[in-house]
């Protein structure tokens, strides 16, 4: 346990970021399943830039890796142009 009262908080806001941290990507991957189940192109291509700006954001947050994130966009985005 910690002895110090900046590590007391340090560990509470840790926590709170770790939970902010985790909602975020479970909600992206959630739109991701979302964007993989759709069959309509238009719907696709806007759920694609919604999905896209939760990436990057992720990625900027250091939630995930950057080249993850490039990774994930690239495959939605042939997946999303592959629908016809």
């Amino acid at each position: 346990m910690a002895n110090h009262k900046s590590a007391i908080k340090r560990i509470r806001s840790n926590e709170a970021k770790r939970l902010r941290n985790r909602y975020q990507a479970k909600t992206t991957r959630t739109f991701i399943k979302r964007l993989k189940n759709t069959t309509d192109k238009s719907e696709a291509q806007e759920l694609l830039k919604k999905v896209t700006g939760m990436i990057d954001k992720l990625a900027k947050k250091n939630i995930i890796h950057k080249n993850n994130a490039s990774n994930k966009k690239s495959k939605l985005t042939k997946m999303v142009n592959s629908i016809g």
